[in-house]
């Protein structure tokens, strides 16, 4: 009984699914049928009996086939584990020009609105993915749709033989039913091997998407660059060289004051060391946020440890490995990113605590991190966040980020690597 049980089971989910595959793929020959219909129903005599189907005909299977193809695929990764990139050809930014124009990529606008309107048609309708879409719309229904409607069709000869009289149109309802429960846990699974054969983006589509990645990680780097660039002159204008320009000058006063008031050239030559000590503090703590250099010495793991004894939160750190060393770039894209969450536990989230642990899987390093903060914080587009995943991606790394209203928030860094 149990067996019949997990059986009927089996076949009422295989049964829904096939159903939901029938009607996806059956969408597009539908536009089609309708159209032969109406062509059909005008009679020959109309003079737009053939060329309204034809309008009906393109301007339908235009429209169904990206839609059709978008539920295709959020089906087949809700129902198994595979997930099939899009593929889709993705806009880019749309910029105002010092004329007062809007450049989108392709031309100038007078107003954001038309930029991006005028952007958004143009990347649909060039995208190499459109064919592909069409492609998928005519096999689906003669491979995957034409299995998946086995069900639903011998319900239907079920019911209808069922319910004559003779006893012909009875077993052909039996047979009917039988064929519906004996292929509905099965029915649906076509769509999958179908969708991965035809719906993956194609070699040249994927290199142009990782062409435009890298781009994108290459404008973001120098960026990033010259803002740290910036920001090393600003410290060190303001910072060390004002210290050094009153260092020098103090000396020049406490050199004329020498032989004339030694008292008060001794007491600027006090001063002088304590300004040279507090310069040379600034200096060190200014290349310390260049690059730490326990860092350098000691690792990411101990570098982490010191990071979280100066951080105001309450902080665990945990590591798999004590000995861990990583090719410095990796260690320092993580140990800065680690340093960056900290600050937005304390300064946004207002977290107490915090817990980093430090790990490594089958294919490279994982670190997580997680306050007790107010939570709610997303990953926005121009957000540090956001930069801090471009960073990671430089090295094939992934940012997954998780912070519901009230907290925890958990961010886990993973980045392929090996140890050194």
């Amino acid at each position: 009984m149990r067996q019949l049980g997990s059986w009927l089971a089996r076949a009422g989910v295989g049964f829904v699914r096939a159903c939901a595959v029938a009607v996806v793929s059956m969408l597009v020959p539908a536009v089609w049928a309708a159209a032969v219909a109406l062509g059909i129903r005008w009679g020959a005599g109309n003079p737009w009996s053939w060329v309204a189907p034809f309008v009906l005909v393109c301007v339908g299977t235009l429209a169904l086939s990206r839609p059709v193809c978008r539920i295709v695929r959020l089906l087949v990764a809700r129902w198994t584990t595979t997930v099939i990139p899009a593929g889709y050809r993705q806009a880019g930014p749309v910029t105002r020009m010092s004329t007062g124009y809007w450049w989108n990529g392709f031309s100038y606008e007078r107003t954001s609105r038309d930029a991006l309107l005028d952007q958004k048609w143009r990347v649909r309708w060039s995208d190499p993915a459109n064919w592909r879409d069409l492609r998928f719309t005519a096999i689906a229904p003669l491979t995957a749709g034409v299995v998946a409607s086995l069900p639903p069709a011998g319900v239907a000869a079920a019911i209808l033989g069922l319910g004559q009289p003779g006893p012909a149109a009875r077993v052909a309802g039996a047979l009917g039913l039988v064929v519906a429960v004996a292929s509905a846990p099965y029915a649906w699974r076509p769509i999958e091997p179908v969708a991965v054969r035809f719906l993956r983006p194609s070699p040249a589509m994927a290199l142009a998407d990782r062409v435009n990645e890298l781009t994108a990680q290459h404008a973001d780097m120098t960026v990033v660059q010259a803002a740290e660039i910036r920001r090393i002159e600003r410290d060190l204008h303001d910072g060390a060289q004002a210290r050094l320009v009153a260092l020098g000058m103090s000396l020049a006063i406490a050199e004329k004051l020498m032989e004339t008031d030694p008292d008060q050239a001794m007491a600027l030559l006090r001063e002088a060391r304590v300004g040279a000590a507090t310069s040379l503090t600034e200096l060190r703590d200014l290349v310390k946020g260049i690059n730490p250099p326990v860092l350098n010495e000691r690792g990411l793991i101990d570098a982490v440890r010191a990071l979280a004894l100066d951080s105001p939160l309450e902080t665990a750190v945990s590591a798999s490995d004590v000995q861990l060393r990583l090719d410095p770039p990796i260690e320092s894209a993580l140990y800065f990113g680690i340093a960056e969450l900290l600050t937005n536990a304390v300064k946004h989230a207002h977290a107490s605590r915090a817990r980093i642990s430090i790990a490594r899987d089958d294919t490279g390093i994982v670190v997580e991190v997680e306050d007790n903060g107010r939570g709610g914080a997303g990953v926005r587009a121009d957000g540090g966040l956001a930069g801090l995943r471009r960073r990671l991606a430089v090295f094939d790394g992934t940012l997954e980020f998780t912070s519901p209203l009230g907290g925890p928030t958990c961010a886990r860094m993973a980045v392929p690597c090996e140890s050194l």
